[in-house]
């Protein structure tokens, strides 16, 4: 059985200001990348795809969704503390990943809009859209007295390289794996608004459109690239990105546990339909996809989450560092075999099932 880690502390970085979250595997991070191998990108192949969703982005379909209506306009003290406390951390997590989008893409439309002023309007429009989250977030924070300080965010976080390649992977699963996240709390909540507790699921519906067509976008910049979905490399590559997101997300879920249970879900089942919805989307782009109906495969990852849970009890003891390491290890080790276990797991081949995806 997977418990919850210990809670985190809501402590700040001023009044009214939250500290950021100490940086783990699981906290979201924030990526660099090579501005000018993007700039030598052929997207020919794509240019019309491309082109349509840019157009779809330009009509700017959401722009009248993210408002503050009413429904905020009250106190949120009814709220019990556990309650609060596992949704303030969802927030947080959810701010984090929104502006770590909006920068990366800013970044990358300031970089490429003399060389590609297509692909630098997309990047353009999709850091509005994450700027868009990432500030309706923070003012949902600012509801329970708390909130981001994005400025300081942005400077004080440590920055990830990635290879444009790895880049492209990562946000498209990480776009897809969003859209299932969201749209599957929202229709929970329809059919159970007794649990819908703060208005901001409501916002779910439109969120997923935008998370959506980002990941289409990143879709077609896969599928133009060609040493991205053909060869033994892009299968191998397909199959570690994939295994990546899915274990982060198991170990987030369940980690958060009680935040999915304060509206009603359980957070095996919901982890469970995420990644099988995701593993099904991600046919549409990746060369293979993850047999996750195998036996072995929900059993290793939650033995996983296990470990995971050890650490963190470890890692918040009062044991001298050396001693914390020395009991760390096994955990570590067991979770590093259950994972290549997973990778070595036969994929499903997705080029050659293509036709069958809707």
């Amino acid at each position: 059985m997977v418990n919850t880690a210990p809670k985190p502390s809501q402590s700040e970085l001023k009044p009214g200001t939250k500290e950021m979250a100490k940086e783990t595997i699981l906290t979201p991070r924030f990526y660099t990348t090579d501005f000018d191998a993007i700039c030598q990108m052929d997207i020919s192949s794509q240019e019309s795809e491309l082109r349509a969703m840019l157009e779809e982005m330009r009509n700017d379909y959401n722009r009248d969704h993210f408002v503050r209506d009413e429904e905020f306009d009250r106190s949120w003290d009814d709220i019990d503390e556990d309650k609060r406390r596992a949704f303030i951390d969802f927030l947080e997590r959810s701010c984090m990943s929104e502006f770590s989008g909006f920068l990366l893409f800013k970044e990358i439309s300031r970089r490429v809009k003399k060389s590609n002023p297509l692909l630098a309007e997309i990047f353009h429009l999709m850091a509005r859209d994450e700027a868009r989250h990432a500030g309706f977030l923070n003012k949902a924070m600012a509801d329970f007295k708390i909130r981001l300080d994005l400025g300081y965010l942005t400077k004080a976080r440590n920055y990830t390289f990635f290879k444009p390649e790895w880049v492209i992977y990562a946000v498209y699963l990480s776009e897809k794996i969003g859209y299932w996240r969201y749209i599957t709390v929202f229709h929970h909540l329809q059919a159970h608004p007794e649990n819908q507790y703060y208005p901001l699921f409501r916002k779910f519906e439109s969120w997923c459109q935008d998370e959506n067509r980002h990941g289409d976008i990143f879709k077609a910049l896969l599928r133009s690239q060609s040493s991205m979905w053909k060869g033994w490399k892009g299968r191998l590559w397909a199959r570690f990105f994939l295994l990546s997101v899915f274990a982060t997300h198991s170990l987030t879920v369940l980690e958060r546990a009680d935040f999915y249970r304060s509206i009603g879900l359980d957070p095996i089942a919901y982890d469970k339909e995420v990644i099988r919805q995701t593993n099904k989307t991600s046919a549409r782009a990746f060369p293979v996809i993850l047999d996750v109906e195998h036996p072995q495969f929900f059993k290793r990852m939650y033995r996983c989450s296990d470990r995971n849970e050890k650490i963190a009890e470890i890692e918040a003891s009062s044991a001298p560092k050396v001693v914390k390491f020395f009991r760390k290890l096994p955990l570590i080790a067991g979770t590093a075999i259950d994972l290549l276990r997973l990778y070595l797991i036969k994929p499903i081949d997705a080029e050659a099932t293509r036709q069958m995806v809707c």
